[in-house]
Parts: C-alpha cells; structure tokens; sequence
C-alpha cells in the first residue's frame, strides 16, 4: 500500500469465497462500515461506491473464482477519501481506461465512468508473485 493509503486512520479487511453470494455480502458490509464510519447512507458518493464495488467483486466472481477460492475487500477512509479495493489471485490485469474509450467490458466501463465522474481515481495492481490483482478505487467524500 502507498504511504498515502497508510495515512488512512480507517480501515476494514473482508474476504469472502468466490460465488455469487460475495456481490450482496461485500455491499451490506461496506454499508455497514461507512454508518460505523460516519459516512451516511445519503452522501452522493455512497450509491455509486456500492455500484463500483459491486462491478467489481462480480467480475472476480465471474472471471477469477477457478484460479481464486476467495475475494477479498479492504476499505479505508480519511476525512474527505473513501478507498476501497477488490483483490483476487487471476493473474490477468484488465485495462481499466481501455473501458473508458469503448474497448473494454461494460461492468469495467461502468466502473470507470463512476469513478471518473466523482473526481475519484482507479489503479490496478498486481500481485508481487504475479498471481493475482486488486483494483483499487479512490472516491472524494
């Protein structure tokens, strides 16, 4: 993790194995961690977040669960950030702006044009052993 997300005073580690049931877990626990946190149900970003978030654990689901047992969520938030990641052990890294200019997958298209359009950012990251990845979102609140 970046100095930056260790900066991060609020923090919360999920993992969940990889079905279909992983998608309404990791959204009823982020909306139970931002209301732990403080962070309304009704702050613009909230919504979005929970559309992102479950993009992404459907697409581990869907593309990962043969090489990856388990999805794991860690979230972390500050003042005014709200971040949160999807990590799964595929080796395969999608090209997140390619979803940005038509080229990529509509659930990854959604992402990014969410993200995006909250001033927030997406970085992918692979493993070190290069097994796997997590797709890290960072949101202004």
């Amino acid at each position: 993790m970046s100095s930056q997300l260790e900066a991060l005073p609020l923090r919360h580690v999920l993992t969940l194995p990889a079905m279909g049931s992983a998608v309404r877990i990791a959204r009823e626990t982020t909306e139970q961690v931002l209301r732990e946190w403080g962070i309304s149900r009704r702050h613009p970003t909230v919504d979005p977040a929970l559309l992102i978030l479950s993009e992404l654990v459907t697409n581990s689901v869907q593309h990962a669960a043969s090489m990856s047992p388990n999805v794991t969520v860690v979230y972390a938030a500050g003042a005014d950030t709200f971040v949160f990641a999807v990590h799964d052990r595929h080796p395969y890294l999608p090209a997140l702006f390619a979803a940005v200019t038509g080229t990529g997958s509509s659930g990854l298209a959604t992402v990014m044009e969410l993200t995006l359009s909250l001033g927030g950012t997406a970085v992918i990251r692979g493993d070190a052993d290069g097994k796997g990845k997590s797709i890290w979102i960072t949101l202004p609140l």
